[in-house]
C-alpha cells in the first residue's frame, strides 16, 4: 500500500491504475472490493469505475477433497449421495467461491457454487486492515474527493451480503418468480433444499454471453443481414421492456446486468419449447392487488435470453419508483425546473440548500446534455457529475437511485450495440405513462385522499373567521415580518469571523504597546523588563499563528477551485 500510495491516490481519486495493481497484489478481498466499487458511481470517479471493472479474480482453485469436505460440513451429506455426477474441476472460480457442473440423481443438470473454506477469515482480516487505514486517515487534514468511512460501510455491507448465499437464494427465487417465462426471458431455478449459507445450487442454463452475438459481423447477404438486424432489434426491445417491468412493476431488479450476466442461445427443433406460443401479460397495478390482462397468444421466436447472478439486486419503495418516473418524464420534457424538482425528491438534504444556486448549476450542467442523443451520453461520467453537483448543494442522492442509474447505463450499453436506433428513454417514457395511468386512477385517488378532502370541507366555514383575525392583527399594528436574506448564514459567519479578527488584533496591539511601555520604563527592574519581553514574544507567536492559519485557508480554497 505504501509503494503504490494507495491511500493518497484513492482518497484524491487519482492514478487508478496504481490502485488497481495494488489491489491485485493484495489478494482476493481487495479484488472483490474493487469489483464492487466498479458498480458504485456514487462512491468513486468514472476513471476508477472503468479501471476497477478490469480487475480479474486471481484465486487458486480448491482441490476436490476440500470442496467435498465443505459440502459435507454444510449439508451433512456427501457429494455422491446428492449428485449422480459431479465434475471435480470447476468451470469458474472467483474471490468468494468456485462453480462446478453436476447432475442430480433424477438426471437434472445443475451448477453448484461452493465458497472457499478460508474466505471468512481472509475477509475479516482484510477488513481489520481497512479499519486501521481509516484510523490513519483521521490525521490527514485534506481527506480528498471521497468519504472513506462511507465507502468502508457500503463495501462491507455488500461483501458480507454476497458471502451469505442465503440472501442470493432469496433473490434468485423472487427474480425467477417475477421473470422466468416473460416472453423469451429465462431465469435459473434455485434448489433451496440443496443450498446452504456457503453452497448454492441452480439449474444449468444454456447459452453464451450476449457479447458473442454483439461481436458477430452482419452477413454480406442483404436478406440474411436484415433478418439479423430484426433479431437484434427484438432482443434489444425485449431487454428494455423486461427491465422496465422489473423496475416499475416488480420494484425488484437486477443491479448488475453486464454482458457476462446475460446469456443468449437459439432453441433446437428437439427442444420442447421450440415454436412455443406465449400470451403476453399486461400488468395493471391497483391498491393492494395485481391484475393481469392477456393479449392474443403470439408465437415466440426460437431464441432465449437468460439472466444470471443474483448476488447484487436492487429493491425500490413505491415512493422511490414514483420519483424515478417523475425524473424520466421530466427528462423527456427537457424542463430544467421539473428535472430539478424530481432530483430533489430523491435526495437527502445534508445542510442548508440554496435552491436558486442548485437550479442554476443544474441548468449549466444539463443544457448541453439535453441536446445530445442517448448514445452520446457517458452515463457513469454524467452520474458522477450529478452526484458532485448535489454534494456541492448539500444534497445526497440516495444509493438506490445511483445503483439503478448505473445498472440502467450498463444495460443501455448492451442495447446500443444491439440496435443503436432504440432509445431507452423513449421506451421508459411509455412505461412511466402507463405507470401513472395505473397508479393515479380517480377512484383510487379519492379513496387515498378522502380523509384530507373531508378535513378541507369541514374547515371551509372557519376560513372566513381566520381571514378576519388576520385583518384585525394588521389593523392593530401587530403584524411581524420574518425576512431571511439569501446566504445570510454565510454572511453572519463571515462577519463573526471579521469581528473576532478585529478583537484579536486590538488585544495584540494593546499587549504590544503595553510591553513597549514596560521595557521603556524598567531599565533598573529586570523582572518587569522580562515581562515586557515575554509580551513581545507572545505577540509575535500569535501573529505568526494567524498568518499561517490565513495561508492554510487560502491554500485549501485554491485547491478546491482546482
Amino acid at each position: 500500500m505504501r509503494s503504490y500510495d494507495v491511500l493518497g491516490n484513492f482518497m484524491h481519486q487519482k492514478n487508478p491504475n496504481q490502485v488497481k495493481q495494488a489491489f491485485e497484489e493484495l489478494g482476493p478481498t481487495f479484488i472483490k472490493v474493487g469489483q464492487l466499487l466498479s458498480t458504485r458511481p456514487d462512491l468513486v470517479s468514472p476513471a476508477y469505475l472503468t479501471t476497477f471493472a478490469q480487475l480479474q479474480d486471481q484465486v487458486a482453485v480448491d482441490d476436490y477433497h476440500v470442496v467435498a469436505q465443505t459440502f459435507e460440513e454444510q449439508t451433512g451429506k456427501s457429494i455422491s449421495q446428492v449428485f449422480a455426477n459431479f465434475e471435480k474441476e470447476p468451470f469458474a472460480s472467483g474471490s468468494i467461491g468456485q462453480t462446478h457442473h453436476a447432475t442430480l440423481q433424477d438426471g437434472t443438470a445443475v451448477v453448484v457454487k461452493i465458497q472457499h473454506p478460508d474466505v471468512d477469515q481472509l475477509v475479516h482480516t482484510d477488513f481489520a486492515l481497512f479499519r486501521m487505514a481509516l484510523k490513519i486517515l483521521r490525521f490527514v487534514p485534506e481527506i480528498g474527493a471521497v468519504n472513506p468511512q462511507e465507502i468502508f460501510n457500503e463495501v462491507r455491507t455488500s461483501l458480507l451480503n454476497e458471502m451469505d448465499t442465503r440472501i442470493e437464494i432469496e433473490n434468485g427465487e423472487e427474480f425467477y418468480h417475477n421473470n422466468h417465462g416473460d416472453g423469451i426471458i429465462e431465469v435459473p431455478k434455485v434448489y433451496r433444499k440443496l443450498s446452504t449459507q456457503k453452497i448454492l445450487v441452480n439449474s444449468a442454463m444454456s447459452g453464451q454471453s450476449i457479447s458473442h452475438l454483439i461481436k458477430q459481423p452482419l452477413s454480406k447477404n442483404p436478406k440474411i443481414a436484415e433478418e439479423q438486424q430484426q433479431l437484434r432489434h427484438y432482443l434489444a426491445h425485449t431487454l428494455i421492456t423486461n427491465y422496465l417491468k422489473q423496475v416499475f412493476f416488480d420494484n425488484f431488479y437486477h443491479a448488475d446486468p453486464h454482458p457476462g450476466n446475460i446469456l443468449f442461445y437459439e432453441l433446437k427443433p428437439d427442444n420442447p419449447h421450440y415454436q412455443k406460443k406465449f400470451a403476453r401479460p399486461i400488468l395493471n397495478k391497483q391498491v393492494g392487488k395485481h391484475e393481469f390482462e392477456f393479449k392474443k397468444e403470439e408465437l415466440l421466436p426460437n431464441y432465449r435470453l437468460v439472466y444470471l447472478d443474483f448476488g447484487m439486486m436492487g429493491r425500490l419503495s413505491p415512493d422511490m419508483v414514483a420519483g424515478i418516473a417523475r425524473i424520466i418524464i421530466a427528462l423527456n420534457t427537457k424542463d430544467i425546473y421539473e428535472i430539478g424538482n424530481a432530483i430533489l425528491a430523491v435526495c437527502k438534504q445534508t445542510g442548508p440548500l440554496d435552491t436558486d444556486d442548485f437550479y442554476s448549476d443544474l441548468n449549466i450542467f444539463l443544457t448541453p446534455l439535453l441536446n445530445m442523443g442517448l448514445q452520446q451520453i457517458d452515463f457513469p461520467a454524467m452520474l458522477y457529475s450529478i452526484i458532485n453537483l448535489c454534494k456541492k448543494n448539500n444534497l445526497q442522492m440516495k444509493s438506490e437511485i445511483t445503483m439503478l442509474v448505473k445498472a440502467f447505463g450498463s444495460l443501455e450499453g448492451i442495447v446500443a450495440q444491439l440496435d443503436p436506433t432504440i432509445s431507452m428513454l423513449d421506451v421508459a417514457q411509455e412505461f412511466t405513462t402507463r405507470y401513472f395511468q395505473d397508479k393515479f386512477k380517480i377512484r383510487d385517488f379519492l379513496a387515498e385522499n378522502g380523509l384530507a378532502w373531508g378535513r378541507l370541507i369541514k374547515n371551509l366555514p372557519y376560513l372566513g373567521i381566520k381571514a378576519q383575525r388576520s385583518l384585525d392583527v394588521i389593523n392593530q399594528g401587530q403584524l411581524r415580518l420574518n425576512i431571511q436574506l439569501k446566504g445570510q448564514n454565510q454572511i453572519f459567519d463571515r462577519l463573526d469571523h471579521i469581528v473576532n479578527r478585529i478583537i484579536v488584533a486590538l488585544v495584540l496591539a494593546a499587549i504590544f504597546i503595553g510591553s513597549s511601555l514596560l521595557i521603556e520604563g524598567s531599565v533598573n527592574h529586570p523582572t518587569i523588563y522580562r515581562i515586557g519581553v515575554f509580551g513581545y514574544f507572545f505577540t509575535f507567536i500569535l501573529i505568526g499563528i494567524l498568518v499561517l492559519d490565513s495561508l492554510i485557508r487560502r491554500w485549501r480554497k485554491w485547491k478546491r477551485r482546482k
